[in-house]
This record gives C-alpha cells, structure tokens and sequence, in this order.
C-alpha cells in the first residue's frame, strides 16, 4: 500500500488514503488525481485492486496495479510532451475487492455531491479497469465493451501499435470494481487474462507472470486512457440488461477446483479452462474444456447459475454434474471438498 503512495507521489499527483470501515477493521483505497484543462469537472477513473488471496497476488492482482502505475507515468509522461489533457484522470488502488468490491463501493457511495444511490455521470465519463492481466497466452479478454458505442471503434483503433489478440465480451456484469461503476451509469471497460490453476493460492507467484504480454496490455489501456483524456465528447452510456440470476455475490463454501474459461462468456453452460491438479474436479474426471451443463440437478448456464449451484452444495457430499465434452455429454459425480 505504502509503495503504491509513494509511486503516485513521486510522480506529483496528488494523492491520499481513502479509509473505511469493514466489520470493525480499517481498509484504504489510495487515490491519486492527475488536473486536465478544460472539463476538469468530467473525470474518469483508471483503476486496479491492490488486496489478494492466497498470500501471493502477483496475478491477482499485482498485475493490475503495476499496469495502472504505468499508465500513470505514461500520462505525466505526455504531459512533459506538451499534449493537452482535457479531463481530470483518477487513479484508484482499490482495497477490499475480494471481500465484495468493497473499496470500490465506499467510492462510490461517498462521492462529492453524490447520494449512494446517484449516478456518477456526468462528473466520471468512463472506467479503465485492470484485474489480473499477468497470464497473456493467446489473447487479452477486454469486457464491458456494450457499456458504451464507443469502445470497438476505440479498442480496434489504440490496438494498432500494440497488436495485441484481443476477445471482447459485452457483459458488464463482472465480479470486479468496474461494474461499481457500470451500475452507477459509467461507461467502463476491464481488461483480463483469464483465471489459471495458480488463481487464489500461493502459487499465484511473480515468476509466472508473461511481463512482456503485461507491459503490451498496459500500453494498449495506456493508449485508451489517453484517448479519453483528450476527447471533446465521453463515451456514450449504454445500458446491457441485466442477468436475471445474479442479485447478489454469493458465498462460497465449498470447493471443485474448476478454472471457468472467461473468455467463452456467451455458450450456454460454464466452459471449463482447466481444473486444478488434485483438486475434487480433477478426480471426478473433469478436463479443460469441457462445458458444464448441469450440477446437483441445476441447469447451468452460465457463471451466475453456476456459482449459485455451487453455494447450495455441502462439504463431502457427493453430487452429479453433467459435461458436454465435444459431442458427448458425460454423466460424473463429484464430492466437493472445504474451500478454508
């Protein structure tokens, strides 16, 4: 947190600690402003949280932040260069994210002049996110693109120099800070990689990450920034409808050691990446990209069914799940174990 402070401070943005309160402990986003020129009253947000599971985070999501603290740079950068910067930029370390997207929320909630329920607009324009953008293979997964008409045309044309293989997904509805700010009227983006074996333990280490496939993704977000900082007009709002299932984020206690293929958000089931050596999905026989269909008797059909299904399991209680794997479709049985 303190290296993260000191970073937007050597760089002469004005920064501080954002403190709240969650079940009677202290937790601080750290914000940093860089001032525009002619519509400092039309900010947008350049964000990435900085908490972790697993005792590691590297990917998860030190990644992210790096990304943004580059961005960062890149701008003050520009600046020395002589570009006009039309808006106000914040840049957010987001704490408590993985308690629930809680730094975020205390944000949003708490923003001058604003109700927690008020939209955020017109006073943020737009929303860059970063989580978990350290494990580049094949192609970044840009999501939330249908928050805004703008965001293809601006995605295809800043990828021109980075070159990057880029999969977009419209759904805006994502269990990371940028749909804070989605359900409050902002245009917002998040760039990803994808989960892997390594996602929430301690072998989520910093010699697994691709650096070079991060520094391109932060120079492809570095070019979007950019883009919106000196843009006459913000992106357009446009409102994606809303998965009937998911109401709320749900609590897990039991564990497969399935790995979702994010990156294949719009088939009907839960298209697996892989599963995790050892782990109760392993030993039921589950492979990487098999699409999950049916568990405990539910019909999944997409993340929100499928963690809701999980949430109803009970620790060694063994249960059908259902896979397509290619053209057949594989009745096994799995017994999930205690996610602590």
């Amino acid at each position: 947190r303190d290296n993260i402070f000191d970073w937007f401070t050597s760089l002469g943005l004005d920064t501080s600690f954002d403190p709240f309160l969650f079940q009677d402990e202290t937790y601080h986003n750290i914000v940093a402003v860089k001032l525009g020129s002619i519509h400092p009253d039309r900010q947008y947000i350049i964000g990435a949280h900085f908490d972790s599971v697993g005792n590691a985070g590297a990917d998860d999501n030190a990644s992210g932040v790096a990304g943004m603290l580059e961005i960062a740079e890149y701008l003050e950068f520009g600046r020395g260069e002589g570009r006009e910067y039309k808006r106000d930029v914040i840049f957010a370390a987001w704490s408590g994210e993985e308690l629930g997207t809680l730094g975020a929320d205390h944000f949003a909630d708490t923003f001058p002049g604003k109700k927690p329920e008020d939209p955020l607009t017109p006073e943020i324009a737009a929303c860059l996110n970063m989580d978990m953008i350290g494990r580049l293979d094949e192609q970044v997964i840009v999501q939330g693109v249908g928050s805004s008409s703008i965001w293809l045309s601006e995605i295809e044309r800043r990828n021109v120099p980075v070159g990057l293989s880029i999969k977009t997904q419209n759904d805006p509805y994502l269990p990371t800070d940028m749909t804070t700010f989605y359900l409050r009227g902002v245009p917002s983006l998040n760039a990803f990689t994808g989960v892997h074996e390594d996602y929430h333990t301690p072998r989520d280490t910093a010699d697994k990450i691709n650096y070079e496939g991060a520094e391109k993704i932060a120079k492809f977000m570095g070019l979007l920034a950019r883009s919106l900082s000196m843009r006459d007009d913000p992106p357009d709002f446009v409102a994606v409808e809303r998965p009937a299932n998911m109401e709320r984020r749900a609590s897990l206690r039991a564990y497969l050691g399935t790995i979702p293929d994010y990156g294949e958000g719009d088939v009907k089931g839960l298209k697996l990446s892989g599963v995790t050596k050892g782990a109760p999905a392993d030993q039921a026989g589950l492979k990487a990209n098999d699409l999950i269909v049916e568990l405990a008797g539910r019909k999944i059909e997409n993340i929100y069914d499928y963690t809701y299904a999980i949430e109803a399991l009970k620790v060694g209680q063994t249960v059908g799940i259902v896979v397509i794997r290619g053209d057949d479709r594989l009745e096994l049985e799995i017994t999930p174990s205690s996610r602590d």
